[in-house]
C-alpha cells in the first residue's frame, strides 16, 4: 500500500503552539509530533478513556525529549497562586508571546459550543493580557482570540484534567543547535521505542491498558454498547488525531528510509482512520472489527523499529527516500 500523507487541518494543537513559539526555525509540525512520540501505541486510560497515543504518555510526559532531539530549551514555571501566575504572566510576555497549558478547553468560551469543563485539554500561545482579557493564538482555529481574563484563569487552573499542573506554561524558547528534520527523527526513534513497548511506566490509573490489549478491549466497549459520550470523544477528537499522527510518522519514518516500518505506521493510520465512518453512522460491529485489526500491528511496529535502530542500520546512518 502506498503511503499518501496528509495535509489539513486537525487537532495538533501542541504542535502548532511549538511550532509559533520557535518561528521561522520551527520544525514542521508532524516532526515535532513525532519527536514526542505520540504516535507511538494506544491506550485506554482506567479502562475507560481511549487514545491513540503511548501507554502511559501525556504531552508534558514528551516534552522534553522532543525539545532535545530538536536542539532547543526553554524555561517551565507552574503551580503557586492565581495572582503570582498572573504575575508571572505579564513578566515573561514583556519579551514576547508565551506557551499556555495544559488549560481546560471546555472554559474556552471563544470556541463556539463551549460553556463549561469538558475534561478536554488544550494548549493556546497568550499574545497579551490586561485587567479585562487574554489575547491569544488558538490552534484549534482562531487566531487573535480574546477570552475574558477570569474564563481564561479557570481554564488554566486545569483542575479537571488528569494531567499537569495548574498554571503551566514555558518560556524562553531558544534553539541550541541547528538539526535537521531528518536528524530529529533518527534522534527521537530510542523514544519512540520506549514508549511503544510500555516499559518503565509506572502509577497509572487501576485498569489502564495499552496498544494491542487496549485496541481490543475497545473494540469489546463498542460492540457492548457505544454510549454517546465514548462516540463523541472517538468522532471528535480521538480518530481525528490519532489517524494523523501516524500519517505523520508514517511520513517521517519514510524520510529516513525506514520504508517497512513506515507502512505499518501509514497501515495503522488507514485503519485508525477506517473508524470515523463506522461510528458516526453508528456501525459500530464495523468499527470493533477494525480495531481487531489494528490490534497486532503495535508489537510489529514495535519489532521493525528495534530492528532498525541498531548500529550502522543504513536507515539511521541518514539514507533518505521521497514519502
Amino acid at each position: 500500500m502506498r503511503h499518501f500523507p496528509y495535509i489539513g487541518s486537525g487537532p495538533y494543537c501542541y504542535a502548532n503552539s511549538f511550532a509559533m513559539m520557535c518561528g521561522a526555525d520551527a520544525p514542521s509540525p508532524q516532526v515535532i509530533e513525532f519527536a514526542t512520540s505520540s504516535p507511538f501505541g494506544m491506550q485506554i486510560v482506567g479502562g475507560t478513556l481511549p487514545f491513540f497515543d503511548p501507554y502511559g504518555w501525556t504531552p508534558e510526559a514528551g516534552f522534553d525529549a522532543a525539545l532535545d532531539a530538536m536542539g532547543w530549551t526553554s524555561t517551565v514555571s507552574k503551580g503557586g497562586s492565581e495572582e503570582d501566575a498572573l504575575a508571572r504572566l505579564k513578566f515573561a510576555l514583556a519579551d514576547g508571546p508565551v506557551w499556555i497549558g495544559p488549560v481546560e478547553m471546555g472554559h474556552l468560551r471563544h470556541q463556539p459550543g463551549m460553556k463549561g469543563a469538558i475534561g478536554a485539554d488544550h494548549y493556546v500561545v497568550v499574545l497579551g493580557v490586561d485587567d479585562a482579557y487574554v489575547r491569544m493564538h488558538d490552534p484549534q482555529g482562531y487566531p487573535f482570540a480574546l477570552l475574558p481574563l477570569a474564563d481564561f484563569i479557570t481554564a488554566w487552573r486545569a483542575e479537571t484534567l488528569d494531567y499537569g499542573e495548574a498554571y503551566t506554561m514555558r518560556t524562553g524558547f531558544r534553539r541550541l543547535r541547528a538539526v535537521s528534520e531528518e536528524e530529529t527523527i533518527r534522534a527521537s526513534l530510542p523514544a519512540a521505542i520506549r514508549w511503544l513497548s510500555m516499559e518503565g511506566v509506572q502509577h497509572l490509573p487501576a485498569g489502564t491498558l495499552g496498544n494491542g490489549a487496549a485496541a481490543k478491549a475497545l473494540a469489546a466497549m463498542i460492540e457492548g454498547g457505544c454510549d454517546e459520550d465514548l462516540r463523541g470523544h472517538l468522532i471528535h477528537f480521538a480518530i481525528r488525531v490519532g489517524a494523523r499522527r501516524l500519517a505523520d510518522a508514517a511520513t517521517c519514518l519514510a524520510r529516513i528510509g525506514l520504508v517497512e516500518a513506515a507502512q505499518i505506521a501509514s497501515k495503522q493510520a488507514y485503519l485508525v482512520g477506517a473508524l470515523q465512518y463506522p461510528l458516526t453512522v453508528g456501525r459500530d460491529a464495523e468499527a470493533a472489527a477494525i480495531l481487531r485489526n489494528l490490534a497486532p500491528r503495535y508489537e510489529r511496529l514495535l519489532a521493525m523499529l528495534r530492528a532498525a535502530n541498531t548500529s550502522g542500520n543504513p536507515a539511521i546512518e541518514g539514507s533518505t527516500i521521497s514519502a
